[in-house]
């Protein structure tokens, strides 16, 4: 994989996973139809260093990532547009690496209840019933990272 050109403004490894872990969506990008890259917003949670996301049982990212694993994730932690500056005060995280659908149940479970804890923290039992009632309806996927990458704004360095 090419070195990011200006590396001088890249995120430290602690200061990428802050990033993904105050995230509440990102853009997907995976191989899809006829080799035409396919990009989705999705939610999502990290979990021991690896993404989690719920698909559909079946469409066009499913599709892809059975055909083909590769797999990137960009998640935007801040976009401020400073006019008077002709520039973007930004700080994005990127992660590559291979998609798969969980099957281990136990892996399953796990990754469904973080998920559904990031979007409504608490109520464990109302979650878990929530788990329970909806099991053959869930599918996740878990895209584990080989390389991570983050970047900011040179205004932003230091702060």
């Amino acid at each position: 994989m090419r070195e990011m050109r200006r590396f001088k403004q890249a995120l430290t490894p602690d200061e990428c996973a802050a990033v993904l872990d105050r995230g509440t969506s990102g853009v997907l990008a995976v191989i899809g139809d006829g080799g035409c890259p396919y990009a989705v917003p999705l939610s999502y949670v990290r979990l021991d260093g690896k993404l989690y996301f719920h698909f559909a049982m079946a469409g066009h990212k499913l599709d892809a990532i059975r055909a083909d694993s590769r797999a990137s994730f960009c998640v935007i932690d801040q976009d401020r547009v400073v006019p008077e500056e002709y520039t973007t005060y930004f700080r994005s995280v990127i992660v590559f690496g291979t998609a798969r659908v969980v099957d281990d149940p136990v892996e399953k479970r796990r990754s469904i209840d973080a998920l559904c804890a990031k979007y409504r923290p608490g109520f464990p039992a109302e979650r878990a019933a929530e788990i329970d009632g909806s099991w053959d309806r869930f599918l996740m996927v878990e895209l584990a990272p080989e390389r991570v990458t983050g970047k900011q704004a040179k205004e932003l360095m230091g702060r």
